[in-house]
């Protein structure tokens, strides 16, 4: 963090990765290959977007040595999966939560696994369903990656309706400068504000966006795609409510592909770093909603 950034945020919460395990008054572990989703009664696998790896919180797949998390994938079958990989969340498995934030800075310093197949991932999620299930309630994505673009980091967001007809994405493609790759140390961060949400890579401000919607309509419980600006929540829904940290590795998945031959494994990604500011000062009223065009304006790309 520069100087002058300093100046504009303070630290309320961080984990440097100090000692030999991992802090569970900080972080709790997805695990398995799915999720049961008790809105349609049934069970999800591949999180949704068939993933290949089965989540643990085995020592195999993430260990804390020398202040730094190493979160590894590893070709290995278990549970009818070909590979293992951990992720954690400041969020219990049971839905309550360890840690949440609403606006703020919230940056990561890591170095990052490549390949074909390959998805990586440093990001948030909603505590709570508050507009109804991904995408209404949002995702903000501080980095992912499509696996064989080393040189490429996505800043992402996620809102919309929920179910796979109204759910919209806004992704910023960021080349990383002089031929570096994801595997060097890069701070990720995203400056969130009401109605503003800002990315940036090693201090670079990549994007910013100000514009996005949310629509809690659902028909035959599943969401419908917004028609007018009456189905929408009012602004700037989705992304103001209290959020959640992610970090993790999968495999496989309907994004990166399946892995090639030539895809290594373990596959590691090193995260020496976790901080979360506040704006010295208190936010700003929400700004103003920016110009985009809404769903029933044109079709946006989903995912």
């Amino acid at each position: 963090m520069t100087s002058h950034t300093q100046d504009v945020w303070t630290l309320v919460w961080s984990d440097e990765f100090e000692g030999n395990q991992i802090d569970r008054s900080k972080w709790d572990f997805d695990l398995g290959n799915g999720f049961f989703d008790y809105r349609s009664h049934t069970w999800v696998p591949g999180w949704g977007n068939e993933e290949l790896q089965y989540y643990t919180d085995s020592p195999t797949n993430v260990t804390v040595k020398d202040s730094l998390l190493t979160i590894r994938a590893v070709r290995e079958a278990a549970h009818g999966c070909g590979y293992t990989s951990a992720r954690l969340m400041t969020r219990r498995r049971d839905g309550t939560p360890l840690f949440t934030k609403q606006y703020g800075r919230i940056e990561f310093r890591a170095k990052v696994p490549w390949g074909k197949g390959l998805w990586p991932a440093l990001w948030m999620l909603p505590q709570d369903d508050v507009y109804g299930g991904w995408a209404a309630s949002g995702e903000i994505d501080l980095m992912e990656i499509v696996g064989d673009k080393p040189h490429e980091v996505l800043n992402s967001i996620h809102f919309g309706s929920s179910g796979s007809e109204g759910r919209s994405l806004i992704t910023h493609v960021h080349p990383l400068p002089n031929g570096g790759t994801v595997a060097d140390w890069h701070t990720y961060a995203v400056e969130w504000e009401p109605g503003e949400i800002r990315f940036y890579v090693d201090e670079v401000h990549t994007r910013t966006y100000d514009h996005w919607w949310s629509c809690s309509v659902t028909q035959d419980g599943t969401g419908v795609v917004a028609r007018r600006a009456k189905d929408l929540n009012p602004w700037p829904a989705p992304f103001d409510q209290p959020f959640y940290l992610v970090m993790n590795v999968a495999v496989g998945g309907n994004f990166p592909g399946v892995p090639s031959p030539e895809t290594r494994f373990p596959a590691e990604l090193v995260v020496d770093y976790v901080r979360v500011y506040d704006k010295v000062g208190g936010y700003a009223e929400t700004q103003p909603i920016g110009k985009g065009r809404f769903p029933w304006q044109s079709e946006r790309k989903t995912r």
